[in-house]
């Protein structure tokens, strides 16, 4: 498992770096192609759940949803799109949801808006962040601070890890291993915001502080959907990893994060 987990992660990291690094519209069609699985995986957990999930109106606000990013974050509009496309998506759903003659059609109303709303707004976070003047570095700093969280936070829990931090939704999950990513986070913080833009110690605390905060809630919230399918992993996509989302759990919380960071500290 370990051995999977490894190669993987030597395989695909380089690449993500690379894309991130190209930015654009190669980035903007990488970030599209991880929504569409990842929703196709949310899709599937929440049908194991039994909830009768509307992939194609999920797919349109995912889609939408990025590529409204796009369009703001590069200029090419300069009205706000996330509104109406937010109402269409209320009104198709709520169309669709009339003749939908199952037992719980409300529930499963519900679960297509708020799941496609929560996946497709905040992973267009990854493409508003890439746009920016500046947004290389941004990224690079997300992913870092994610990684370096994840993996002091797994390695941590895996040695000495023995009181479960939130066994309800992850039983793995434990109080040390937790300390171990907040410590690791708010010691690279600082060391990464002072050398990419310049930032003082207090700064670098302060966004170190928030990725810590964000990280493990963003995994939880995937966990969570994952818990209630009785399901280990989103998927089995990429070896000893398990599925996109998987990947973006962490990531979903902490790109708007770091997002909202740069727009207040730095600015445009």
């Amino acid at each position: 498992m370990l051995r999977d987990r490894v190669i993987s992660a030597l395989v695909l990291t380089p690449v993500v770096l690379a894309l991130v690094y190209v930015g654009g519209i190669p980035w903007l069609l990488t970030v599209l192609v991880i929504g569409v699985l990842g929703w196709w995986e949310m899709a599937q957990l929440l049908g194991r759940d039994h909830f009768g999930v509307h992939r194609t109106l999920g797919l349109f606000f995912i889609v939408g949803a990025v590529l409204e990013a796009y369009a703001r974050a590069s200029h090419l509009v300069q009205i706000d799109l996330l509104r109406p496309l937010l109402a269409g998506l209320i009104m198709l759903s709520l169309t669709w949801t009339l003749f939908n003659r199952v037992e719980r059609p409300t529930a499963d109303w519900s679960m297509t808006v708020a799941s496609a709303l929560y996946l497709g707004f905040m992973i267009g976070h990854f493409v508003t962040l890439r746009l920016r003047p500046d947004g290389l570095k941004w990224v690079i700093l997300a992913l870092v601070l994610t990684w370096t969280t994840d993996t002091m936070a797994y390695f941590i829990g895996s040695a000495v890890g023995k009181r479960p931090w939130w066994p309800r939704i992850s039983p793995k999950k434990t109080w040390e291993g937790l300390a171990g990513g907040t410590v690791s986070t708010l010691v690279a913080a600082p060391l990464l915001c002072s050398w990419l833009f310049g930032l003082n110690l207090w700064l670098g605390l302060l966004l170190g502080l928030l990725v810590a905060i964000a990280d493990p809630f963003g995994d939880l919230a995937v966990s969570l959907f994952k818990r209630l399918a009785q399901a280990k992993d989103s998927s089995q996509l990429i070896p000893g990893h398990g599925g996109i989302l998987d990947r973006l759990d962490s990531l979903l919380f902490v790109v708007p994060v770091v997002t909202y960071f740069a727009l207040i500290v730095v600015g445009q």
